[in-house]
């Protein structure tokens, strides 16, 4: 019955909907600690954590009653309008504190795909404030995945996302993903992360220094296949930025 429900009401992310109508989902029902049990009773371990974002394990009881006597106080308010609440001025002071000490502000958002939103948009408008309008090109890796919506899949450097419909808006090249394992097994690894790592001054040089605002990239790839770069890649990627 849910089967039939989920067919014909509810269209499922990234998916061929008349293949899963064909096939049938999976109607997950429960989960504690590291396991999700299906409605067949199958027990299964959730290696994903959610979409990477269960990292703490389900059925936490301190983190379901913290919920629960916050949503009697307040559960939500909004911060237009010169107004804030308790948490979250706590939680960003909070993060300020854990964050590298250039790091001092914060900004929620609902998604990923809707903070890299937020990041174009910041980016493109800190170089205006600075009187470098020009300064709007953003340099991504290919197959990163940086989100779904208009901006953050033009992010994202997967083709697939692209030919869908989802063109990739203005402004924003690609250069090549740190992937020894798969594309650089010929080379030494260190090597090969200095490599691939230099393919973003090349890039800035091609594009001239008055027209790129930023670089973007996931420390580690997960959509993308978790790819790990090379140690070397990462504080070459810092030395040209």
């Amino acid at each position: 019955e849910y089967q039939q429900m989920d067919r014909e009401h509810f269209l499922h992310p990234f998916t061929d909907f008349k293949a899963l109508g064909e096939k049938g989902t999976r109607i997950i029902t429960r989960a504690d600690n590291v396991y999700i049990w299906d409605n067949d009773g199958n027990q299964i371990l959730d290696g994903m954590a959610g979409l990477w974002c269960v990292n703490v394990g389900y059925g936490r009881r301190e983190l379901a009653e913290v919920a629960y006597r916050q949503l009697q106080t307040l559960p939500y308010y909004n911060s237009f309008f010169q107004c804030t609440h308790p948490l979250a001025v706590e939680l960003s002071a909070k993060l300020a504190q854990i964050a590298p000490a250039h790091m001092q502000h914060v900004f929620f958002t609902n998604s990923g795909s809707e903070a890299n939103d937020t990041v174009i948009r910041s980016v493109r408008r800190y170089w205006e404030l600075l009187g470098e309008p020009q300064k709007s090109v953003i340099i991504s890796r290919k197959n990163g995945y940086h989100g779904s919506t208009v901006g953050a899949a033009s992010l994202s450097g997967m083709k697939y996302i692209h030919d869908v419909g989802a063109r990739p808006i203005p402004g924003i090249v690609h250069i090549d993903q740190p992937y020894w394992f798969g594309e650089g097994r010929d080379h030494d690894p260190q090597e090969f992360g200095l490599h691939v790592a230099r393919q973003l001054e090349a890039k800035i040089l091609e594009l001239g220094l008055d027209r790129v605002a930023a670089f973007i990239g996931e420390p580690v790839q997960g959509a993308g296949g978790v790819i790990v770069p090379p140690e070397s890649y990462w504080p070459e990627i810092q030395r040209i930025c």
